[in-house]
């Protein structure tokens, strides 16, 4: 057949395409050709479909008046899940592609695609990125069918919308945006779909590469879009309003519109008591600034501002840093960069030696940094209680900016003292209101101040007290009560 050689010119005649030709030769003849990928495509499914319903039915049917082959082998066709009729070539590709599988029949223009998608996952496993001690264990993974699975576990509501699109001229890598109807402000979910669609790029790999082709700011270190992997905090935001982005081949999904508050913020603060969670907060909000601030600050008070410490400590200080031919500035930036390596080696190693290497290269350097003079303890210690207070903040995103900004806060803290450092803040504090993810303020809550909100913020109040969702985010439904969902009437 001609539209087999066609098929086989525009996919290349690859190893992996399988082209089943059939030939019939009984009371009514049927030539047909069945194509598929092998590894995209159920191989046992297809055999099961060629040798029960096609060879063993079409005897008994062919008797029958009036006969038709192409809807005959459409209808045995139903056995194996969803199919349907395609005309033009490029529908039939992008079928063959996904991995369903193309039955030709001679004759006919039109061409049936059976639904015969493979799908081979990993599995859920728990989260390697945000673990809690009490909440749910399962995490996303990199099937988009079971990501949306898993949020549809947790939202059985008619109203949960999922809307499904490709992005990649080659990859065509699926998409799905899942919301709630009713709850989110349909304004936001418009602006996601006319980002997402104008997406012009080759390849969609993760889900990195949608956040950083979407986002608000691109000169900014602090992240405008929320990523995680756990499928409780893509449902807790969907439930407020928000819109999730799930990108087949990857386990973390994206949330908009984001806030800073959201960062500094973890799912397991709404499984334990309000009062513990409140407490969790603000030493997370105390481990930002402490992060943050502490190099540099030391930097400031011990070249600039000698006069702010106790003469004890002055003294001690002064003694620890006797023979250190270095200034406090450089002796931060060798520990605070010889931490980062440290910290990236960690990573990049080995699960089963990575930590080791980390724990015993900082140990071992730290002590023979001291030993040799190079730098005071004081200065060890600041960086070790610098790396411990990072590693409270819940979300990685936001531990980089972090990082990345300590350097700038300790080279002003080196020419400026202090007041370079409250210069800085308030830098950082107009950069922070000038951010906005999706037409909502990044400070929401804060700036503009709005006392409702400073219920689930700094704070974990009692649910009972959580009756409605952020102001600026669900809009269209407030008030947290269930919806009017008329599927369960009778």
């Amino acid at each position: 057949m001609d539209q087999i050689a066609r098929i086989k010119k525009e996919l290349g005649n690859s190893s992996d395409l399988i082209v089943r030709e059939l030939d019939l030769h009984q009371a009514v003849p049927l030539k047909m050709a069945v194509v598929y990928f092998d590894g995209l495509a159920d191989a046992k499914l297809i055999q099961e479909f060629i040798n029960e319903v096609l060879l063993v039915n079409y005897n008994q049917r062919q008797e029958k008046l009036e006969f038709d082959p192409f809807s005959f082998v459409k209808h045995s066709s139903n056995s194996t899940g969803e199919v349907k009729t395609v005309l033009l070539f490029s529908d039939l590709i992008k079928a063959i592609l996904t991995g369903d599988t193309a039955i030709i029949i001679d004759g006919y223009e039109e061409k049936i695609i059976m639904g015969t998608k493979s799908v081979e996952d990993r599995g859920i496993t728990e989260p390697s990125s945000q673990n809690v001690v009490r909440g749910p264990k399962d995490s996303f993974t990199e099937t988009l069918r079971t990501n949306t699975s898993l949020i549809r576990r947790r939202i059985k509501s008619s109203s949960l919308r999922v809307d499904a699109k490709q992005v990649g001229k080659i990859t065509k890598t699926d998409v799905a945006l899942v919301y709630m109807e009713g709850i989110v402000d349909q304004q936001v979910v418009d602006e996601v779909h006319k980002r997402i669609n104008n997406i012009n790029i080759d390849s969609i790999l993760e889900s990195g590469y949608i956040e950083e082709l979407i986002q608000d700011e691109a000169y900014t270190p602090f992240p405008t879009i929320y990523n995680t992997e756990r499928p409780d905090s893509i449902v807790a935001g969907i439930l407020e309003g928000r819109v999730a982005i799930i990108v087949d081949g990857t386990p973390f999904v994206l949330l908009v519109p984001a806030i800073f508050v959201q960062f500094l913020q973890s799912s397991e603060d709404y499984y334990q008591r309000s009062d513990y969670s409140t407490l969790i907060r603000m030493l997370r909000f105390a481990s930002f600034l402490l992060t943050l601030l502490v190099p540099s600050s030391y930097i400031a008070v011990t070249n600039f501002h000698q006069e702010m410490l106790p003469t004890p400590l002055l003294i001690s200080l002064a003694a620890t840093r006797e023979g250190i031919p270095f200034p406090a500035i450089v002796e931060v930036l060798i520990m605070e960069a010889t931490f980062e390596i440290l910290r990236e080696a960690g990573v990049r190693l080995p699960r089963a030696v990575g930590s080791a290497i980390s724990i015993v290269g900082a140990l071992v350097i730290g002590e023979a940094a001291v030993q040799a003079g190079l730098v005071s303890p004081a200065m060890v210690i600041i960086v070790s209680f610098t790396a411990i207070t990072s590693f409270v903040i819940p979300s990685y995103n936001l531990t980089l900016a972090v990082r990345m900004l300590r350097f700038g806060f300790m080279l002003i803290a080196a020419v400026f003292g202090l007041y370079g450092i409250i210069l800085g803040i308030l830098a950082l504090v107009l950069h922070l209101t000038s951010l906005r993810s999706f037409g909502v303020p990044y400070l929401e809550g804060f700036g503009p101040f709005n006392l409702r909100d400073q219920k689930d913020s700094l704070f974990r109040f009692p649910l009972k007290m959580l009756k409605t969702r952020p102001n600026l985010i669900g809009q269209n439904d407030e008030v947290r009560e269930p919806s009017n969902d008329t599927s369960n009437t009778q």
